[in-house]
């Protein structure tokens, strides 16, 4: 397996991950019955943290799609290289450190981890889209 897929696959566990905080966090806050039930009604409000979680665990849901799509691409088009390999390192990286610093809060910081994710993704369409010399 490529580095590329390596990091593609990796980012899914990561997915996982960031999923299950979020439910164990928020389960801890309304209880198994609410949450094993339909939850026709509201729940109690979302903690800070279990808040922080879920909007970390979207923003990696805005991300991973075009990511995914990317390493895919360049891989049958055969665009693999130097630009793909340090694209899908910086993005999966980069996600893993987002998390801890966007649940503990972590301002500036969080948004620059953030652009390095970014960045690997502009690494991957330069290596798709770059003329073929």
């Amino acid at each position: 397996m490529t580095t590329e897929f390596a990091c593609l696959a990796w980012t899914l566990v990561l997915a996982l991950v960031q999923i299950l905080l979020a439910a164990m966090l928020r389960t801890g806050e309304t209880g198994v019955n609410y949450n094993v039930g339909a939850r026709d009604a509201e729940g109690p409000p979302v903690g800070k943290i279990t808040g922080r979680l879920q909007r970390a665990q979207r923003n990696l849901f805005e991300t991973l799609p075009v990511f995914a799509v990317g390493i895919i691409i360049a891989h049958i088009a055969g665009r693999s290289g130097a630009l793909t390999w340090w694209g899908a390192v910086l993005y999966f990286w980069a996600r893993v450190v987002y998390l801890p610093l966007y649940a503990f809060g972590v301002p500036y910081l969080r948004t620059l981890v953030w652009l390095v994710s970014l960045v690997g993704i502009i690494l991957i369409l330069i290596a798709i889209l770059r003329p073929v010399p």
